[in-house]
């Protein structure tokens, strides 16, 4: 559905994006995830042909969004961060508005209003000023105008902006619904969110991606945290050397030179359980460990330690 090759922006001197490479099947829903000033909304804005790249391509259900952008636009349905409503307007004034400019045939508005008043749980506020919603309401008018055209692909930009929990649990269920019809991309820096929702998140630091994982995956994955109490030398070479271990990463080294001071890694695995194997390596060379268990990755902890790479 989305196809990004080799995709670069830069504002002035500032790198936004850089030679960003990745796809989303159809039918996914995929996080975009970053830090603010990652360079997610840039990938959305020229994903959506509002903003040209200066390398790459970016190609949308087969088609070249820089080539045939109006062909490309008509197969997105997109919410910005901020809503683009009309505060004066009703709900109804603002959706037939849009049903208009979208150049939705006359004989189809009808139908294709009521479904995206039904879908974004609107119809008692139909006749309401948009200026009067709150701003989880508001957010299902921009989600409506989003749908109006029965898009293949649904690009939301931090779509739980500014809701509070219960509206962001509303949202979340009203996106997984929407789902059901539309490949879904949207863009957060609440990872939470991610979890709760997509099949797959992607990764933006720096305008590089960084990370492109399936949560089952991440789930199913294997590693060990080992705490050690005090530094031993051959620790990491020793681990490394065990067999189905892909890495070995050194969290805490005992601390400024300090060698009495716990010693931390986390050794990763390529599906072979094994804090069994750790267990006898460490027994075997009498270390002294102060604790040994299973380490699933989450996207909290893949993100962490991005983040720190990143620094």
């Amino acid at each position: 559905m989305i196809e990004v090759r080799n995709l670069s922006k830069a504002y002035g001197t500032i790198q936004a994006l850089d030679d960003i490479s990745l796809h989303v099947a159809e039918g996914e829903i995929v996080g975009l995830l970053g830090p603010n000033g990652a360079g997610k909304t840039t990938l959305i804005k020229i994903l959506t042909g509002y903003l040209q790249p200066d390398a790459g391509s970016v190609f949308v259900d087969g088609i070249d969004v820089q080539a045939q952008r109006q062909t490309a636009q008509a197969r997105i349905g997109y919410l910005p961060e901020n809503a683009p409503v009309y505060p004066e307007l009703s709900v109804q004034g603002y959706l037939q508005t849009v049903a208009a400019l979208r150049g939705i045939p006359q004989r189809e508005q009808r139908a294709r209003l009521s479904s995206a008043i039904r879908a974004t749980g609107l119809t008692e506020r139909l006749a309401q000023p948009i200026g009067t919603l709150s701003k989880g309401y508001r957010q299902r008018v921009g989600l409506a105008q989003a749908i109006l055209n029965q898009p293949r692909l649904l690009i939301l930009d931090e779509p739980s902006v500014g809701l509070d929990p219960t509206q962001i649990v509303e949202m979340r269920n009203l996106i997984r619904r929407l789902s059901a019809h539309s490949t879904v991309l949207f863009s957060s820096h609440i990872l939470s969110e991610a979890e709760a929702l997509c099949d797959r998140a992607i990764i933006i630091m720096n305008g590089r991606v960084r990370a492109d994982a399936r949560l089952a995956d991440l789930a199913r994955s294997t590693g060990a945290l080992l705490v050690l109490g005090r530094a031993v030398a051959d620790a990491e070479s020793t681990l490394k050397a065990l067999p189905g271990v892909e890495g070995v990463d050194l969290v805490a080294d005992g601390g400024d030179g300090n060698a009495q001071a716990a010693q931390t890694l986390r050794v990763r695995g390529n599906g072979t359980e094994l804090c069994e194997a750790i267990y006898a390596a460490a027994a075997q060379r009498n270390w002294p460990v102060r604790e040994l268990r299973a380490d699933r990755q989450t996207l909290e902890s893949v993100f962490n330690q991005l983040a720190v790479q990143n620094d």
